[in-house]
């Protein structure tokens, strides 16, 4: 039976752990809401570029363009992961969900390329044999688009060239507080089914932030495109696409910080439940060393008569 002593380290330990935890999971449920908050605050330009989008995609032009025709090449998955650990099973959920998504397409690993967006994601692919042809580490809380416009670019300079086909990004998508889900959504080529998917996800499934109804936009019978159909297709789809990255990455930053909240309150229980149970276990120890104190004492006493 460990000593008092060692208990008692063993006690303080569990609280200092207590504090720490406690500590990380506050900063982390502040993180999570203004991580949400900015995936919010994008929708309405989201769902204004689908709606345009939407109007136009009766027209020949835009069967056209580079990003919604269909392409040969290797199968570039965005696997946005975080750099940190202590967050549960969310990094390795979207890695089983890529994995997954390879499997169903029977891609072998030389016709996959690997965009990573955070560390845990990158090493995974890398260590595997998988080639990871862009990884970008410590994406920060304060993500801008224009970082993002920098992989998207990249992406588009490889479709010109004809070394990448069919697009996928993998992320975490913000369901709730305590419910996130990993997701694997095409991305290119665009379509109007993929990009209300990804409008409809910006927002979580239940709490203050839930739409009231479904939004779908009608198209018109007629329109008139200023100043130039191919224009307007030039600005609009690659803002499609770069938004479709950027919402993934902040829908992965505020599941992070919301599993990671949630993870730190469960360690944050579990070490006031151990502090606990040794604090029974030392009073246990003591009184039973007071006991046989005692019962030595008496002893020596009847002894001595």
């Amino acid at each position: 039976m460990a000593s008092l002593k060692d208990i008692k380290l063993k006690i303080l330990s569990y609280k200092k752990t207590g504090t720490v935890t406690h500590a990380m999971e506050a900063v982390s449920a502040v993180k999570m809401r203004k991580s949400q908050e900015r995936a919010l605050s994008g929708r309405s330009y989201a769902a204004a570029a689908l709606s345009v989008l939407e109007r136009m995609s009766g027209t020949a032009d835009v069967e056209r363009h580079a990003l919604v025709q269909e392409q040969e090449g290797k199968t570039c998955f965005i696997v946005v992961t975080s750099d940190k650990g202590l967050a549960g099973s969310l990094n390795s959920a979207v890695i089983k969900r890529v994995e997954q998504e390879i499997g169903r397409l029977s891609l072998p690993k030389n016709d996959v390329a690997i965009i990573a967006m955070g560390r845990k994601g990158g090493d995974y692919f890398l260590a595997r044999g998988y080639e990871v042809r862009l990884k970008q580490e410590n994406v920060s809380d304060g993500v801008s688009e224009s970082d993002v416009r920098r992989i998207t670019d990249t992406l588009r300079g490889w479709r010109d060239a004809g070394e990448i086909g069919p697009v996928f990004i993998a992320y975490t998508n913000f369901l709730s507080t305590f419910e996130q889900e990993a997701v694997a959504r095409r991305i290119v080529p665009i379509t109007s089914e993929t990009m209300h998917e990804m409008v409809a996800g910006i927002r979580p499934a239940r709490g203050k932030y839930a739409p009231e109804v479904a939004e779908r936009h009608e198209n018109p019978a007629a329109y008139t495109i200023e100043p130039d159909t191919d224009v307007v297709l030039e600005a609009l789809l690659p803002k499609l696409l770069n938004i479709a990255v950027f919402h993934g990455v902040l829908e992965s930053k505020a599941s992070e910080h919301s599993a990671r909240m949630v993870a730190m309150k469960s360690a944050t229980d579990k070490a006031k439940e151990m502090a606990q149970d040794l604090t029974r276990t030392f009073n246990r120890v003591r009184q039973a060393a007071i006991t046989r104190e005692v019962s030595e004492i008496t002893s020596g006493i009847e002894a001595m008569k």
